[in-house]
Order: C-alpha cells, then sequence, then structure tokens
C-alpha cells in the first residue's frame, strides 16, 4: 500500500491524552504522545457512517499502488474523487481528515498518471513528447534521468541526421535560386550567396526538428524530382525554361497517375 498521509488530530488518548493519528488504511488510532493504539472502529463514535467513504478510499489507494498504466490511475482517482464526495455529506472532524487524504489521493493518482504517460513516450521513442510530460514533475521518481536521457537520445537522433538535413536544406533554395536566375535575372555571384544562406538556415530548422522540420522535409520531398527533371532538361539538354518546368511537374504526375491506374487494374 502507499505512505499513509499524517492526518490531522481527532482525537486524544484515552491513556495520556496525547493527540491522536489515524491510519485509516491500517485501521488504526495511535497516539502521538505514549504510542498506544486502538482499533479506528472502537475509538471513533458512529463509525460505522464512513463505511462508504472507507470503502472507496481503500479501493482507491490500492488500485493506485498497483498501478502500471494511465487507466489505473485514472480509476483511482476517480474513486477518490467518490469517496471526497461521501465526506461532504458528514461534515464533521473525522470525514475532514478523510476529505483531505482523498484529495491528496487525486493529486498522487494525478502524478502518477503523468509519470506513467511520459515514460511510455520514452519506451515508445518519442523523446520531445516525454520531456513535455515529465516536465510537469520535476524530482518526481526518476522523471528527471529519463528526461536527461531523452535529451540525450534527441542529441543522438539529430547527428545521425546531419547527412539528411543537409540534403533536404539545398532542395527547396535551389529553386528559388533557379527562380532568382532564371527569371529574375540576377547574376550568379548575387545568386549564391542567397542561396547558401537559404540553405543553412533550412539546415538549423531540420537539425532542432519539430513540427516545421517535418513540413521543410515534406516540401524538399515534394520537390526533389521536378527540380531534378529541370536542371537536367534546361542545363544538360538546354531546353527552354518554359518547357522544362511544364515537363518537371507533369512528368511526376502522369507517372504516378500511370502507376495507380496499373495498381488498381492488377487488384
Amino acid at each position: 500500500m502507499p505512505d499513509t498521509v499524517v492526518a490531522p488530530i481527532s482525537l486524544r488518548c484515552k491513556v495520556c491524552g496525547g493527540d491522536i493519528v489515524n491510519d485509516y488504511l491500517a485501521g488504526v488510532c495511535t497516539c502521538a504522545n505514549c504510542g498506544n493504539k486502538w482499533s479506528i472502529e472502537d475509538l471513533i463514535p458512529d463509525y460505522a457512517q464512513y463505511s462508504r467513504i472507507l470503502s472507496s478510499f481503500n479501493k482507491a489507494s490500492d488500485t493506485l499502488s498497483g498501478a502500471t498504466t494511465v487507466a489505473a490511475t485514472n480509476e483511482a482517482k476517480l474513486l477518490y474523487k467518490v469517496a471526497a464526495s461521501e465526506c461532504g455529506k458528514i461534515n464533521d472532524a473525522v470525514s475532514a481528515d478523510l476529505l483531505k487524504l482523498c484529495n491528496e489521493g487525486q493529486a498522487k493518482a494525478a502524478d502518477l498518471g503523468i509519470y506513467i504517460k511520459g515514460k511510455d513516450l520514452y519506451n515508445k521513442a518519442s523523446y520531445e513528447a516525454a520531456i513535455r510530460e515529465l516536465s510537469t514533475l520535476p524530482g518526481y521518481k526518476d522523471s528527471d534521468e529519463i528526461i536527461r536521457q531523452c535529451r540525450a537520445k534527441l542529441d543522438e537522433e539529430r547527428i545521425k541526421g546531419i547527412p539528411w538535413a543537409v540534403i533536404f536544406s539545398l532542395v527547396v533554395p535551389a529553386i528559388l535560386a533557379i527562380i532568382l536566375k532564371e527569371k529574375a535575372g540576377l547574376p550568379i555571384f548575387v545568386v549564391i550567396p542567397i542561396f547558401l544562406a537559404f540553405s543553412a538556415g533550412l539546415g538549423y530548422v531540420l537539425y532542432r526538428g519539430g513540427v516545421a522540420s517535418i513540413i521543410i522535409k515534406v516540401i524538399s520531398f515534394l520537390c526533389a524530382t521536378p527540380l531534378l527533371i529541370f536542371i537536367v532538361l534546361a542545363y544538360f539538354f538546354h531546353l527552354g525554361t518554359v518547357p522544362s518546368v511544364i515537363i518537371a511537374i507533369a512528368l511526376p504526375i502522369v507517372c504516378f497517375v500511370v502507376f495507380a491506374m496499373l495498381t488498381e487494374k492488377n487488384k
């Protein structure tokens, strides 16, 4: 079972008159002064009226102590909420003790749910998402260590992805350079610095990762084939700019449509 939270004092010791601490999970009252113990049922008047609260509270505590999934923590949180709702119907010192424990239990269940979700994201290699989840729980269990490992994994992935980042960072700037040279008429010594600066910026975004890098990769992937076709037609076969652009755009589309039709026909 999870550690019992010390509840506020609601009774006095029969022997020395010291403060009594109620352990509702164990069902025991303990004197903080002399250490004598009694059953809560024997010491608290009308103990039976708390049976529904304690039933939900104990079930919630057992569920939370063995929780390994987010669903289990949500179940525990709901049971604590039910018990807390029942406390409001009695409204005395004991129910106030139990209400505090129920509220603390809900908070524990919420924290454990976030931790389990974050650890699951880490195991699935969703490192950025895991960092976002676990960053809300500084110092909780080994969340700080998992965050450190996530950042180390992200750094490893970025280093491995540098060659691809360089490749993807060239496509869109190359298209811009061609437009500036062929349509705007800028000299090559002006176009090249623009191309290099644009490529460096995109390369950094790709290296850092995130949504922006995904968008750049998709655009670069879609533009790569038409760009290569255009370069071959315009600069190797010296075809005009406009015909080269039309063929470079139309040829991949035609090939895709033909491939799709053949695949559908084979089915």
